[in-house]
């Protein structure tokens, strides 16, 4: 049976910084260090962002009181608990507005018509949990089930589409609504690690809302669900980490992400396509979520050589960043 995304909608904070303004903060607050300061000067003019969005409005000329840069020149800790707090606090809003405005923009879907709720985050935790807000402030039948995905990371979004797809298939009226929210703002560290200073560069706040069904999508394009494929490439465990420490969440990130992924990527796409009818030939898309420019420009070296090698005859190759 066939399973589509219908719609998808995204929803950021209002409050958003210039990379070039967020870079120079940060050379102030953090980079006291000469070393340092180069450091983050060069992590942020090469990332390839041009602005971030965040919950966090501390630059605001009315931004009081602020959470984390403090107008005396520190950037100030606060507990695992004051952020996880304000967490709460904005991403209920949050959650429930991108579901509603999913719901909102597919003609062919009413708030009546939801059977499932999935949610995904990983910056922050409350009970009884986002699905049970949405369910109670857009009045979805009180026999919506509702999952949690929790402390994935980005790679999360794909767990939760496999869910949706599967409750579609064992039921064919189901109609899923999955919502991915991320505020990554909330766990900037005052710390000179390099893993913390490249997380600090790249990652951001905002949501994104889908509406999963077998029915045909009406009116608009949708997208098919097919096949679900993962790879672990186990250099890589030291490299990307979550940990929840006393002053929020912290996040490892290494420099060499973008090396192990374009190392492992020719695996994990070869192991996609076995035992289906679909092959690289077909493709003439790639979908990226990149971690910044770098990921970006090691996967476009790995999809040339796969166009050169793999493609007959030769066809162009569009590359999306999601």
């Amino acid at each position: 049976m066939p399973v589509y995304i219908h719609n998808i909608a995204t929803l950021v904070p209002e409050q958003a910084y210039e990379q070039q303004f967020l870079r120079d903060r940060m050379k102030e607050y953090i980079g006291g260090e000469k070393k340092t300061g180069r450091i983050i000067h060069r992590i942020y003019s090469n990332s390839g962002i041009k602005k971030r969005h965040t919950i966090i409005n501390d630059f605001n000329r009315n931004g009081s009181p602020r959470f984390l840069f403090q107008k005396n020149g520190i950037l100030k800790t606060p507990s695992t608990g004051e952020r996880n707090k304000l967490y709460t606090k904005k991403a209920k809003k949050l959650f429930v507005e991108v579901a509603e405005k999913a719901i909102r923009e597919n003609p062919s879907v009413a708030l009546k018509d939801i059977t499932h709720v999935i949610t995904v985050s990983c910056t922050g935790f409350f009970a009884p949990g986002p699905g049970f807000e949405i369910i109670k402030q857009l009045g979805l039948s009180s026999g919506t089930r509702r999952f949690h995905v929790g402390f994935m990371g980005c790679f999360a979004a794909f767990p939760a589409l496999k869910m949706a797809k599967s409750f579609c298939e064992s039921q064919p009226d189901a109609k899923v609504l999955v919502v991915c929210l991320e505020l990554c703002s909330l766990h900037l560290q005052d710390s000179e690690l390099m893993d913390h200073l490249i997380s600090a560069s790249v990652f951001a706040d905002g949501a994104a809302g889908l509406i999963v069904s077998s029915d045909k999508p009406i009116g608009q394009p949708g997208y098919e669900l097919g096949r679900f494929s993962s790879a672990i490439a186990e250099q890589s465990e030291k490299a990307m980490a979550w940990t929840i420490g006393d002053t929020g969440f912290e996040m490892s990130l290494s420099a060499y992400v973008p090396e192990i992924i374009e190392s492992n990527i020719e695996d994990a796409l070869s192991s996609l396509f076995e035992g289906s009818e679909l092959s690289s030939q077909r493709i003439n898309h790639w979908a990226i979520h990149p971690g910044g420019r770098a990921i970006l420009v090691k996967c476009n070296r790995v999809f040339h050589y796969v166009m050169k090698n793999w493609l007959r005859p030769a066809r162009s190759l569009q590359i999306m960043a999601i």
